[in-house]
């Protein structure tokens, strides 16, 4: 998954907000049959890509200890690449995007090349890659023997020509709205927030910048950064949005793609980029959520949250409907609930963090809840990394794809969700919002497909991800031609290749270091439950 955990990023809407803390996902409907015209600038990006690719491959990367307010210590190195701001006008205006890397700790003779890495969003940023092994982490100790671990901010993010769509500190402040609408009025504040969200992304980003934000000009800026590192091929681990980014990357680059590994994979079917996502994953995020109740009510004797799901989730209820009455000290409403809440759905590893926090709250303790989720005012860096995050994330989503423009199309869609999965809906709904007044022409999605020269590309997935559910893995796992599925089965942590399970592991090993896959697609057990 998109492994970005900013503490409490909260939506500047009044809604929710991290769906973006960890992945990505929001959608479209279905879009239209690319037209001559669309092809023809297709052809103009392609060549436009082609020249940047040269000359990066020309100029290389001047690689430098990395700034010491990035955190990311020496050995780790980090520079930048130019790229085209409009693919179809190579010549034109420039953007620079950081890169990092740390080298391959085995020999010359064990080099395998670079590993390139997404970790999610759109938004998320790659440069902390490199640290896996600087860490060590174990997992990773034979892969980083063979290859350098390359990361990069894609272009709107970090220090990548950040955009922005509204002031940080604003973004952050809490408490907002209670995501789930008790009133038409209440329909008719978010709507109105939305609005203007959208149209503070085009003031303070720039027409310019933002209708040049889309996951194929990210691919793009990808293969132009394999050209900077020297690399007549690329090897490429994403997870979340970044399996998206690299179905787009492997349909446009197919010849350039060495290696491919995709983990908890978006639905790239073109139908679904990017309304339907959205609305699949509010449906994906309540099954998850009652796993993880059933696992605090297992554990009841360490919880004290009630011994049956159904007593968790009036639980739930119960502080919801505290915090709705009086945010809990002052901040923390429904909507900073479920921003800290719903990293349990996402990860495996949030479900004792969040169920001893909900437990305390219980016991008496509520201020554990309000440092958990209320946004700290004086991390002004953190708030704008946040802000900054979610910009990206809309105007990704917003940009790549058609959305309905028809309220009545969204309010009918989520109110028939949210009655029987509501956890999510309605603060998914708000988030992505904005893309239906989107200042900026909305583009059709790529038909990501087989094409000549693509090697097998291996694809991890659990079945009952939340971000990303199963469904989009088999659909690129038909889309992609000879490649491999491996299921991580009655599992659902969001980003699989990160967690210890043998299973997955020696696959993924044995992929990058010999190209080895399976004869068939394979089923893993699940990888460990959480204790206590």
């Amino acid at each position: 998954m998109r492994d970005i955990r900013p503490k409490n990023r909260v939506l500047a809407l009044g809604s929710a907000g991290a769906l973006v803390t960890a992945t990505l996902i929001a959608g479209a409907v279905a879009a239209p049959a690319a037209s001559a015209d669309s092809r023809h600038g297709q052809d103009r990006e392609a060549r436009g890509a082609a020249v940047a690719a040269d000359r990066a491959a020309e100029a290389g990367i001047d690689w430098q200890d990395c700034p010491a307010d990035w955190g990311l210590a020496k050995p780790i190195q980090c520079g930048y690449v130019s790229v085209p701001l409009d693919y179809a006008h190579p010549y034109g205006k420039q953007i620079k995007l950081a890169v990092d890397r740390i080298g391959n700790t085995g020999t010359k003779q064990e080099r395998q090349g670079a590993l390139v890495y997404n970790p999610g969003g759109p938004g998320g940023s790659g440069l902390r890659f490199p640290t896996r092994v600087t860490a060590k982490n174990p997992l990773w100790a034979n892969v980083s023997k063979a290859y350098d671990f390359v990361g990069f901010d894609p272009r709107g993010v970090g220090h990548s020509t950040p955009i922005s769509c509204i002031d940080p500190q604003e973004f952050v402040k809490a408490p907002k709205m209670d995501p789930v609408p008790d009133s038409e009025a209440d329909k008719r504040a978010q709507r109105k927030l939305a609005r203007e969200y959208a149209d503070g992304c085009l003031e303070r980003t720039g027409k310019a910048m933002l209708q040049q934000m889309t996951t194929p000009n990210t691919a793009r800026d990808l293969d132009v950064i394999r050209a900077a590192l020297g690399e007549k091929k690329i090897n490429y681990l994403g997870v979340s949005y970044g399996t998206y980014l690299g179905a787009v990357y492997g349909t446009l680059f197919p010849g350039h793609v060495r290696r491919m590994i995709v983990d908890s994979v978006v639905n790239p079917d073109r139908d679904n980029i990017w309304y339907e996502a959205n609305l699949n994953q509010d449906i994906a995020f309540d099954g998850r959520w009652k796993d993880w109740e059933d696992w605090v009510a297992k554990n009841d004797a360490a919880f004290h949250l009630g011994a049956s799901r159904d007593a968790v989730q009036a639980k739930w209820l119960q502080l919801r409907a505290a915090a709705k009455k009086n945010p809990i000290g002052g901040v923390v409403g429904p909507a900073e609930l479920l921003s800290f809440f719903q990293s349990a759905p996402y990860y495996d590893s949030s479900w004792v963090p969040v169920a001893t926090v909900f437990s305390k709250y219980f016991a008496g303790d509520t201020q554990a809840l309000v440092d958990a989720a209320a946004p700290d005012m004086s991390d002004t860096a953190g708030n704008i990394s946040s802000e900054n995050g979610n910009a990206v994330y809309t105007a990704v989503e917003c940009t790549d794809a058609k959305w309905p423009t028809s309220w009545n199309k969204w309010d009918r869609d989520n109110t028939r969700l949210n009655a029987k999965y509501p956890f999510m809906t309605w603060a998914n709904a708000w988030m992505n919002l904005p893309c239906a007044t989107w200042p900026v022409k909305q583009r059709t999605p790529v038909n990501v497909r087989t094409g000549k020269g693509l090697p097998p590309v291996l694809i991890v997935q659990s079945t009952r991800d939340a971000a990303t559910p199963y469904e989009g893995a088999v659909e690129l796992h038909q889309r992609f031609k000879g490649s491999r599925l491996i299921t991580e089965k009655d599992a659902g942590s969001h980003g699989v290749t990160g967690l210890v399970n043998p299973c997955i592991n020696g696959r993924v090993n044995a992929y990058l270091l010999s190209g080895e896959v399976d004869r068939n697609d394979v089923t893993c057990t699940p990888h460990a439950t959480p204790k206590p």
